[in-house]
């Protein structure tokens, strides 16, 4: 797919910085990229600024929305947030990052997260084609991320692992056009 803005959202807790020279590679091969800072470090929270720097931004639609490391579980409802401002979402792009996972009534604070960084899952999500990119910081940093990369194939989602001299940006352009 060709998206109108691919929005690069950083984990919570981090910035922008955190996409390195990405951004600009992206921009390079003619993609309109956004990665906004994010000033917040728990979900709720981060998930209430984030659309709103978005949508003040004014990004064309539609969006593909790719999140690094735990901004994953978040993009449901960030993109809920964005189709309730009649921004549609086109896409999603998990880069090193965790899946959602359903709330469950009986889930308590057994992670340390608190509630504050639990967001719900809307019912329809995904709404859109999702796709994973496992980079090769995600493999040497991140061995956990094997079973999140077969969470993602098994969900039937296009899973590109990145190997050198492919850049992270070239695998992450290519990753989105297959959506």
């Amino acid at each position: 797919m060709t998206p109108g803005s691919l929005v690069l959202l950083h984990a919570p807790g981090a910035t922008s910085a955190s996409w390195g020279d990405v951004p600009e590679m992206l921009r390079s091969s003619g993609l309109d990229v956004f990665a906004p800072d994010v000033p917040e470090d728990a979900g709720v929270r981060y998930v209430a600024r984030a659309s709103l720097v978005i949508g003040a931004a004014g990004p064309a639609a539609p969006l593909v929305l790719a999140a690094y490391g735990a901004a994953g579980p978040l993009l449901p409802a960030i993109a809920l947030a964005q189709r309730a401002a009649h921004r549609p979402v086109g896409g999603y792009v998990f880069v090193d990052a965790d899946l959602p996972r359903a709330l469950r009534a009986h889930d308590h604070d057994h992670d340390g997260l608190g509630e504050e960084s639990r967001v719900p899952i809307p019912p329809d999500w995904p709404e859109a084609p999702c796709g994973y990119l496992r980079t090769l910081a995600g493999c040497s940093a991140q061995s956990g991320h094997d079973g999140t990369v077969r969470e993602a194939r098994l969900r039937g989602w296009p899973v590109i692992e990145q190997e050198p001299p492919v850049t992270v940006a070239q695998a992450l352009g290519g990753l989105v056009a297959t959506l």
